[in-house]
């Protein structure tokens, strides 16, 4: 009893002195910078992966001069067809708080974006626009020979489960016996 109870001691120490490093958050690296300027104010753009690609999750920073302080604003992104998404505030990063910034966001399809920014400050109002932001085909194979060859698994399965269904489907009902010998 004392064995197991230190054992216990010893496993329960080891999990709570290794928690804090499992649960850190991986930074956000920050491989291409572009500059816009709104008004008064001058934006630096950063992405964590470059070049864009259609489909491909990445982190946005925006880091106005100056910081954050006293300031907000809003982003719209214009789709290369020229349809703007929703406008959306310019909030703080969630693994980078000090920046404005998006976490983990993919623009859906290939072609020349358009990123539209609306700040409010100190020095007043300011717009400005990060214009032909080139994003390129999707990675990989197209979305429907992924989806295609990702449910072949599944049809596996089913067609498993029907022959396996059919050959015990006598014995269930007890019309044969098992056999043995």
């Amino acid at each position: 009893m004392r064995k197991s109870l230190l054992a216990l001691a010893a496993v329960a120490g080891l999990l709570v002195t290794t928690a804090g490093t499992a649960n850190a958050y991986e930074p956000v690296n920050i491989v291409h910078t572009e500059r816009v300027q709104a008004g008064p104010y001058g934006l630096t753009v950063g992405f964590s992966t470059w070049p864009l690609k259609a489909m491909q999750s990445l982190d946005f920073t925006f880091i106005p001069d100056g910081g954050i302080e006293g300031k907000s604003g809003t982003l719209t992104m214009v789709n290369p067809e020229g349809g703007p998404n929703r406008k959306q505030p310019l909030v703080r990063h969630p693994r980078k708080r000090e920046v404005w910034g998006l976490d983990v966001r993919s623009l859906p399809r290939p072609g020349d974006w358009t990123l539209r920014f609306a700040v409010n400050g100190p020095a007043g109002a300011g717009t400005g626009e990060l214009r032909a932001l080139p994003v390129l085909e999707q990675p990989g194979p197209p979305m429907g020979l992924s989806w295609a060859i990702s449910t072949l698994p599944l049809i596996g399965l089913v067609v498993l489960v029907v022959v396996a269904w059919r050959r015990t489907r006598g014995r269930l009902r007890g019309g044969e016996l098992p056999a043995t010998g």
